[in-house]
């Protein structure tokens, strides 16, 4: 675990994690906690230009070029000021018409390219990642689903109106995610602050899919004070930290 100050060091600090070994497949999230991150990255050229960016999930029912597509948020916020080809930045293939057999695709097409060298991920406040919500299998693998309406009141600020959010996605799974070769794991902010203290203090339990992380032989979390608060002065972590 790295405790960093502020957000700012914790995307320096994360950055830093991503880049090392010069990784030709980075698994890369959304949200606000990894935004500090990819602008490091980006900052400091950090990485190869043949690099594959795996989006973690993508909603389903938004317009291809719709700004809160997480493709189209990938692309700006990292491929084009790194100076990437939109075609080096995968997504599954929400569009279709047969969502299972996409996500499918999706895991087939991630193998096939050898897996994730390393996976950024954020962290939802009910211990998600990926859209991968309480009670997701920790051995699934790529999937379509139904979010929840805590993870879609929580993206609401990232749209219009809560009416505006997807209801539908497609993920990785927990075992898809745990399949990569580095995990880096940000939070940011108190309202992180229970998932990653029952994270880092509690057995793994599918309660917190989040959990399904802490065998994973080489994951490193990274928060600032607000996100680590519950878990600074804890005497029992576990022993994954």
């Amino acid at each position: 675990m790295i405790a960093a100050s502020s957000s700012d060091d914790v995307g320096r600090a994360a950055a830093a994690l991503v880049a090392e070994g010069n990784p030709a497949v980075v698994g890369v999230a959304t949200g606000s906690s990894p935004i500090t991150a990819y602008r490091e990255l980006v900052r400091h050229r950090s990485l190869c230009d043949d690099v594959q960016l795996w989006l973690l999930d993508e909603y389903v029912g938004l317009p291809a070029r719709h700004p809160c597509r997480y493709r189209s948020v990938i692309i700006e916020q990292l491929a084009r000021p790194l100076g990437l080809p939109d075609h080096q930045v995968h997504g599954p293939d929400v569009d279709a018409a047969d969502l299972d057999d996409a996500a499918e695709r999706y895991e087939e097409d991630l193998r096939r390219l050898g897996g994730v060298d390393v996976q950024i991920l954020g962290i939802g406040r009910n211990g998600h990642i990926g859209f991968n919500e309480p009670g997701t299998p920790f051995g699934s693998r790529a999937h379509a689903g139904v979010l929840t309406e805590t993870t879609r009141a929580d993206n609401a600020r990232f749209f219009r109106d809560l009416d505006d959010v997807p209801h539908r996605m497609i993920t990785q799974g927990l075992g898809t995610i745990a399949a990569a070769r580095r995990i880096v794991l940000i939070a940011s902010g108190p309202t992180k602050r229970d998932a990653i203290t029952t994270l880092l203090t509690c057995p793994p339990t599918t309660d917190l899919p989040a959990s399904a992380l802490l065998d994973h032989p080489d994951v490193t979390i990274i928060g600032d004070q607000a996100a680590l608060a519950g878990v600074l002065d804890h005497s029992t972590l576990v022993e994954h930290t």
